[in-house]
């Protein structure tokens, strides 16, 4: 019998089983039940039971009058609300949904995530999908692209020629409040434009969304029914998908009424139990298992369970004459086995290892074991009952199968096929970054396979980690990163391989920490960064033990533990030889400088520049920028200003735009006290940058320049509202220090409106900031020294002077320093006189 009738023949044996008249009633009830509220069709029921074919027959049942979409979360990378949305985009923006306000805001979430990648069709998801993002691209004509709400709808206005769509994205409240949001914020506004968008088009055409294998996002509940949020972006998603119907299956009914009770008048449960006996005989019949006896021993050995009805259709399939009678559900799989062909069991046992595989997965494999690799054996495979197939031509094995091959295999088999599999996807991955190959939305997942296999091929150092996890984060997102932190932590808690040293089981948990650390620190949670790191009185002489002090050490640098974090940066410098010390060096020169050692920031940036190699550009630009920064709070604007020339002529070589943006922040700040009337001018167009980046921190600093500038030219109510800007953007950021520095600038300008008691308060609550913050002692000085000139000294702030004068080590000598701050702040207070 050749395969595809086989394989024919076996889909309409599956359109019979599913014949459930009550569960297809209440699937068509709740179609016909679409209103402008969330509905959910939950089928619950145990592994193996159909649940997945159930949700595929219910898909081809749909009307054509219905748009469709599927989500399977057995996939590791759909489980990341950003892969997951960008499926469901795709798939439902081939079938006439416009997405183009949710376009725009997943592209300012992606830039946000990726700032170090230009926004370009290569790099973009869904960018030749996309009419808004590709008429965009088009535009810019091969400039780079920032992805932000304000620039993009600025380049749509001008790409888009039809008028009705172009102000509704124009005129969009939620777009425009975009760059203002937190990452977590930006995301859950991503998902609203997205259910959003999906609810308009609800109006001609209603849709239903599949989701499969619900426990694999949520696999280990909490007492009470909650979960660790893992599936917070799902139930946020769900609920906002008004007009259409979401069917999810999983094992367990879903919990959610635990968090809301509302969610009870939207969730309706509907059993998926094991076929009736009567059910399981007739399939069987209709397979041409015809005799009784046969008939009942497979019925009853299946336990209804349809995966092993489907085993033992295709048993019959492969060999019609007399089968063996099985007694358990397990022999009905050796059962299967037996008739099946050698190389093919064998093919399936070493497929079994693989989470996915495509053709190319299937022949890598077989070449290496020489087993059959030819196209008529591969669709053998992929006809069988228990091969799922997913998109873009790749399938996954079901999970009891998958247990039942793998039992076959010795670890060192096992060991072998993960070391395969490994080179296989790295190579893939190779391929992905060169452009080569497109894998699908998530351009980083060959690089999470790749350190999934290598952990259980005991194959894969640390340090190998941490390659795989940097590149996969400048190819795509901190999404992947993150599930390798998955599965770093999976691995670690089934043991990490019964062989593995205990040296080698602690590098790969401080390299998952130090991973997830790093995570936290980008999504802005200082505290749990700091739980995954904690301080430790042990060598940092390895890269994992050096980049997990580092990421310790900037996590408690933000939360204003500044001597601490310096002492930790100073030991990875002097302890570590290794690609960890020039980042150490440099955060312990900004550090030092920030705390007033002036001399000793610079010869160490010095150092660090002399250790680093000419292609490293955008290190040698950081250190030159970090120096021009200490010469400008020196106020010696000469230097300052050859520096800043030479940290720019760093950032042009390297191609490094947010270097460039940066630069263009601290020329407005040095204008401010050398060229005001041009402060202001380079203050407008690096704020044009600054928001497209949507970096508020630098915002609030050009902001700040901008106010300077303005006292300097007499234009006060100017200069309010550009330290009230100023303020909202460094507390959005959380930039504690920054705010501080504003105030102190800003209360000159209360000090020019003659109100001297505020002035002296507010300089008062910034040095008490820099004291706090452990930074800028010579602003606080320069504090006391204007409040004795304009007759407002205070204790405090003599105290407060007192303290910071020891922390000083400056290049030049004290009386150079006082004569320029004397410069400076005449600059201010002999215009209020």
């Amino acid at each position: 019998m050749s395969i595809r009738p086989r394989y024919r023949r076996v889909s309409a044996l599956q359109r019979q089983f599913f014949n459930r008249e009550g569960l297809l009633a209440t699937y068509d009830e709740e179609l016909r039940g679409i209103s402008s509220r969330p509905r959910i069709l939950n089928l619950v029921g145990v592994g193996g039971i159909g649940k997945s074919r159930l949700l595929q027959e219910l898909r081809q049942r749909t009307p054509d009058s219905f748009r469709t979409a599927r989500l399977d979360l057995q996939l590791p990378t759909l489980r990341q609300q950003e892969d997951a949305l960008a499926v469901l985009r795709t798939e439902l923006g081939a079938q006439g949904v416009k997405f183009d306000r949710f376009d725009i805001a997943y592209a300012v979430l992606w830039q946000r995530v990726h700032p170090q990648l230009q926004m370009d069709r290569r790099n973009t998801p869904f960018a030749e999908e996309s009419e808004i993002l590709k008429q965009v691209l088009d535009d810019a004509m091969g400039l780079p692209v920032i992805g932000t709400a304000t620039g993009l709808v600025r380049l749509t206005g001008r790409a888009m020629a039809n008028r009705q769509r172009r102000h509704r994205i124009e005129a969009d409240q939620t777009l425009r409040e975009l760059d203002g949001l937190s990452n977590a914020e930006l995301g859950h506004a991503v998902t609203y434009l997205f259910a959003e968008e999906l609810r308009e088009s609800a109006a001609d055409r209603r849709y239903v969304l599949f989701v499969d294998a619900y426990e694999a996002m949520v696999p280990t509940p909490l007492p009470g029914g909650r979960s660790f949020a893992t599936d917070a972006w799902v139930r946020d998603l769900l609920g906002q998908l008004h007009g259409g119907l979401t069917v999810l299956a999983s094992r367990e009914a879903l919990p959610w009424a635990a968090y809301d009770r509302e969610w009870e008048t939207v969730i309706r449960k509907a059993r998926v139990g094991g076929l009736p006996m009567a059910a399981r005989l007739d399939l069987l019949a209709q397979a041409g298992i015809t005799e009784l006896p046969r008939q009942r021993s497979i019925a009853e050995a299946s336990a209804g369970v349809p995966f092993y009805l489907h085993l033992a259709v295709d048993t019959h399939v492969q060999n019609p004459g007399r089968m063996e009678d099985a007694g358990t559900s397990e022999e009905i799989v050796q059962r299967f086995l037996q008739h099946v062909a050698p190389d093919e069991v064998r093919i399936l046992e070493l497929l079994s290892i693989a989470r996915t595989f495509d053709l190319e997965v299937f022949r890598t494999i077989g070449r290496d074991f020489d087993l059959p690799t030819n196209l008529l054996t591969w669709e053998s495979l992929t006809a069988y009952s228990f091969a799922y197939p997913l998109s873009q031509g790749w399938y996954r094995l079901h999970q009891l199968m998958i247990a039942a091959l793998q039992s076959h295999l010795s670890p060192a088999v096992k060991r072998r096929v993960h070391a395969v599999l490994r080179e296989h996807w790295e190579g893939l991955a190779d391929r992905v970054e060169a452009g080569v190959e497109s894998v699908g939305v998530a351009r980083s997942s060959p690089l999470r396979e790749a350190v999934y296999h290598g952990l259980h091929a005991g194959n894969l150092s640390p340090e190998q980690i941490f390659k795989h996890a940097d590149r996969a984060i400048g190819m795509s997102s901190r999404q992947a990163v993150d599930g390798m932190v998955k599965d770093l932590r999976d691995h670690l808690g089934a043991g990490g391989g019964t062989d593995t040293a205990p040296d080698a089981l602690a590098g790969i948990r401080d390299a998952a920490d130090c991973l997830d650390a790093e995570s936290r620190l980008e999504l802005g949670d200082t505290s749990a960064a700091i739980a995954l790191t904690p301080v430790r009185d042990a060598p940092v002489r390895s890269v994992v033990s050096a980049r997990l002090a580092l990421a310790g050490a900037n996590a408690r640098r933000i939360a204003g533990e500044s001597r601490l974090a310096a002492s930790i940066f100073e030991q990875v410098w002097e302890e570590h030889d290794g690609e960890a010390r020039t980042s150490a060096g440099l955060c312990v020169a900004d550090i030092r400088m920030w705390q007033g050692d002036f001399e000793g920031a610079f010869a160490l940036a010095e150092e660090v520049h002399g250790t680093s190699s000419p292609g490293e550009r955008v290190l040698r630009g950081d250190l030159k920028r970090l120096m021009h920064l200490g010469h400008r709070f020196l106020m010696d604007f000469g230097r300052a200003a050859e520096l800043m020339d030479q940290a720019e002529a760093e950032y042009r070589a390297g191609g490094a735009v947010m270097g460039l943006a940066n630069i263009r922040t601290n020329r407005a700040e040095l204008l401010a006290f050398t060229d005001p009337e041009a402060a202001v001018r380079e203050a407008g167009a690096a704020l044009d940058v600054q928001r497209d980046l949507g970096a508020q921190h630098e915002i609030g600093k050009v902001y700040t320049a901008m106010g300077i500038a303005q006292i300097r030219l007499g234009q006060l109510d100017r200069a309010h509202q550009s330290f009230e800007n100023a303020n909202a953007a460094l507390d959005r950021a959380g930039y504690r220090s920054g705010r501080a520095r504003a105030d102190m600038f800003r209360a000159f300008l209360l000090l020019q409106r003659g109100e001297r008691e505020a002035t002296r308060e507010l300089l008062l609550h910034a040095a008490r900031e820099f004291e706090a913050c452990q930074v800028y002692p010579s602003l606080i000085l320069a504090i006391h020294r204007a409040s004795e000139r304009i007759g407002l000294e205070n204790q405090e702030i003599a105290a407060l002077a007192e303290r910071a004068q020891p922390t000083l080590r400056l290049p030049g000598t004290a009386a150079e320093l006082e004569q320029r701050t004397e410069d400076v702040l005449s600059m201010f207070i002999e215009v209020a006189s």
